[in-house]
């Protein structure tokens, strides 16, 4: 019955949507004979949620940062993580309207249908608002201006130039704050969007657009909500048996072979049965602090041959890593042979191999939770309550500096994992918190698909946006063996700070001002010749 459920949402779908910026719209159901009723209107917000965030595209982003690599140039996220990109060669994709097409349907039919609850109906128009101002954000933020369309009769109609990333940032702002009171607090069934997810949108956007005044206030309405909490096992948030933690605000639904997702299988490593396309890199693990609450760089706890040992719990949460119990056994990706055999997970070995060898543990662990790693039910969460927390913490120390509610905000973090508080003289400054928030950020939500964005958005103190130091340098692997005789597995793995850079070498990265924004697919300027092309392609 859920199959059949599914095929004839997918026929909905398909027959009454098209991406009106290519074609002409071509519904085979006409609004005269299907808007009228309150379960045709429910039918059509269906089709508008359909693809509307792709979770396996959500969980490469990271791919595209120093902390994340794609192995796979076909897989998309390579080019944008090296630099490579051309208008023919775009890397992945985010310039679509299919679902913008779609919220303006809905919205354009809606409002003569009758509802037997007036606040239903509002908070289902709410819904698809919001759908239709975050694939906005999403396209504004990744490409800068882009046409704003709210209806058109002919394809023709559609052949309109970009408006200004600041046209569009005010249209997206003002759909927010009109959509938001109408939407209830809890959603109307799973995966729909209620006033938290709405309320973080307001935030991420303002975040991302450094407007921390309306970030801040956005993330103190979800705080306020008392709805959302961190939940006290920070592993627990990835796994299946996690999916109803109150930490999570929203978080893109699958079904285990129906509408499922295969996502974790390209993340599993070789021996696994995975394909290790999305990895963390060594710059992530030298991102964590000591457990002490130092940066590795000023600890004496830490040593270069056992980089694993003692750092930041969540390190060992976040990452698989050499020398650690998986699978009952100890994890190996460091040697080339295991007991006189081949090893799988060498990354020289074989293709699928981790090329950086290491893998994500969100998500992953425990490998039993999947009957099939390729056909699962795992949700990617697009919104928690520990982003709202560190944004909060962001916006407010931008605007006022350090603070007490940034302290505890902070300190909330740290502690549910086992850290020391925050060092209130040592993170005394703006400038100083700044460093850690944004440290903190990083490693709290490693692997979650942020990183790219905030490397974009953040700046040094020269003005120069952060993409451009860490980007710009060869990406590493590390070389070392393991020692079956130690028992403590943060210290089997040994590594060879003396291998050279170049058998280290996995790639050399760049990044130019002007890759800020990706390329628009030359395939849509075709369709469009009112489209200009983004600088630097």
């Amino acid at each position: 019955m859920k199959r059949l459920i599914y095929l004839l949402i997918s026929v909905v779908l398909t027959t009454s949507c098209s991406d009106f910026l290519n074609t002409a719209p071509k519904d085979a159901l006409s609004p005269a004979t299907t808007w009228k009723t309150e379960a045709d209107a429910n039918s059509f917000a269906i089709g508008c949620y359909q693809d509307w965030i792709d979770g396996e595209k959500l969980l490469y982003q990271d791919c595209g940062s120093d902390i994340g690599y794609n192995q796979f140039p076909w897989e998309e996220w390579n080019p944008i993580g090296n630099g490579t990109l051309t208008a023919s060669a775009t890397g992945a994709n985010f310039y679509d309207f299919t679902t913008i097409r779609r919220c303006n349907t809905f919205v354009e039919n809606v409002q003569p249908i009758p509802f037997s609850n007036e606040a239903d109906k509002l908070d289902l128009i709410a819904q698809v608002r919001a759908l239709r101002a975050y694939k906005y954000f999403e396209l504004n933020f990744w490409y800068g201006g882009v046409p704003i369309i709210d209806t058109y009769t002919t394809a023709e109609e559609a052949k309109v130039p970009r408006n200004t990333e600041a046209e569009v940032k005010a249209y997206i702002y003002k759909e927010l704050d009109e959509l938001i009171p109408n939407l209830k607090e809890m959603p109307s069934q799973k995966g729909r969007i209620a006033r938290g997810t709405a309320l973080a949108i307001k935030m991420r956007s303002a975040l991302y657009w450094g407007d921390y005044q309306r970030a801040m206030e956005a993330a103190q309405a979800i705080m306020n909500m008392h709805k959302y909490e961190l939940d006290k096992d920070y592993t627990n948030l990835f796994t299946i048996k996690g999916q109803s933690s109150n930490e999570i605000i929203y978080a893109i639904p699958y079904a285990e072979n129906i509408a499922y997702n295969e996502i974790v299988g390209r993340m599993y490593n070789n021996a696994d049965g995975g394909w290790s396309s999305i990895t963390p890199t060594q710059n992530l693990v030298d991102m964590y602090e000591m457990n002490d609450g130092t940066p590795r760089e000023e600890s004496p706890l830490y040593d270069a041959v056992h980089p694993f040992s003692n750092r930041d719990p969540r390190m060992e949460m976040t990452i698989l890593f050499p020398g650690q119990v998986w699978q009952s056994k100890i994890l190996n990706t460091l040697d080339k042979e295991v007991n006189g055999k081949e090893n799988p997970n060498y990354p020289l070995v074989a293709d699928n191999a981790s090329k950086t060898s290491l893998s994500w543990a969100k998500y992953l662990a425990p490998l039993e939770q999947y009957p099939n790693m390729w056909q699962t039910a795992t949700s990617p969460i697009l919104f928690r309550y520990a982003e709202v927390l560190l944004s909060f913490a962001e916006a407010s120390n931008e605007l006022k500096g350090p603070s007490d509610n940034v302290y505890k905000v902070l300190d909330e973090i740290r502690l549910r994992v086992g850290m020391p508080a925050v060092n209130r003289s040592k993170y005394g400054t703006k400038e100083t918190l700044r460093e850690l928030i944004r440290r903190e950020r990083t490693i709290e939500l490693a692997g979650e698909g942020l990183r790219r964005a905030d490397i974009l958005r953040w700046k040094d103190n020269n003005g120069k946006m952060i993409a451009e130091t860490v980007l710009n340098k060869v990406l590493y692997r590390v070389i070392g063996s393991i020692d079956y005789t130690q028992t403590d597995p943060h210290k089997r793995a040994v590594i060879d700070v003396n291998a050279s850079a170049e058998t280290r070498k996995l790639e050399t990265r760049q990044f130019i001002p002007e890759n800020r924004y990706l390329p628009i697919p030359q395939s849509s300027i075709d369709k469009n010749p009112k489209l200009e092309q983004n600088k630097g392609y």
